[in-house]
């Protein structure tokens, strides 16, 4: 009768010290959950002192939201360059792709925001992560006017500035194609130009930035193309 009675105890021990187990583990889990909650919105209201605290209670420098979008691509979002620089520092991802495939190097080059851009190059900035069009972070650079960001990156050690995108576009067809042939485009044009891009590649139709740029009348990009 005792034998059965102690095997009954510690059975009942035995399932008290896992139940206590699995609830501490589910306390942990939802602790950590709320905590990434919270320096997700840190991050998003540019409270430097919240995302730090919470980084001294050892929450993943690389938390994600539910669209992949890390800490370091929300405040490239909001073009927070001390945010960016504080979870640089703790070691943020600066390749890290959400699931559109934005990345902070990626979505700062598009986006014109050069301290950040430059701060990525300093810490990682991997040039063969693409985004979803296949294309770095100079292309849409180019598309979009952004004149210093494609210097610097024009200008960058070893950046594949004749990289062809999923359309068929390097960067300065798409600076050509993309743009509206005004002063900045021209800037644009030529900076890829001095920095040594290949201005024969031909997109998928066969037509080369030069025949583009004759079609649209931009006749100082004709200028410095047929220079080259």
């Amino acid at each position: 009768m005792m034998e059965r009675f102690f095997i009954k105890v510690s059975m009942i021990v035995a399932l008290l010290l896992v139940g206590g187990a699995t609830f501490s583990s589910c306390q942990e889990k939802q602790k950590n959950s709320m905590m990434n909650v919270d320096i997700i919105s840190a991050v998003k209201a540019g409270n430097l002192t919240s995302v730090t605290q919470l980084l001294d209670q050892h929450v993943a420098i690389n938390t994600a939201n539910q669209q992949g979008e890390s800490l370091l691509l929300l405040a490239t979002q909001r073009n927070n360059v001390a945010m960016a620089e504080l979870l640089v520092s703790r070691g943020a991802d600066v390749n890290q792709q959400a699931s559109n495939l934005d990345s902070p190097f990626l979505f700062a080059g598009a986006s014109g925001f050069t301290k950040l851009v430059s701060l990525y190059l300093k810490n990682g900035a991997h040039f063969d992560i693409f985004n979803r069009y296949n294309g770095t972070a100079l292309i849409p650079a180019c598309e979009r006017g952004h004149v210093e960001t494609v210097r610097l990156l024009a200008n960058t050690p070893n950046f594949p500035i004749d990289h062809v995108n999923r359309l068929g576009w390097t960067a300065l067809i798409e600076a050509v194609i993309l743009g509206d042939g005004s002063a900045k485009y021209v800037q644009i044009v030529n900076v890829l130009l001095q920095a040594g891009v290949n201005p024969s590649i031909a997109d998928n139709q066969g037509m080369t930035p030069l025949q583009h740029a004759r079609k649209k009348g931009f006749t100082n990009i004709v200028t410095l193309l047929e220079g080259k």
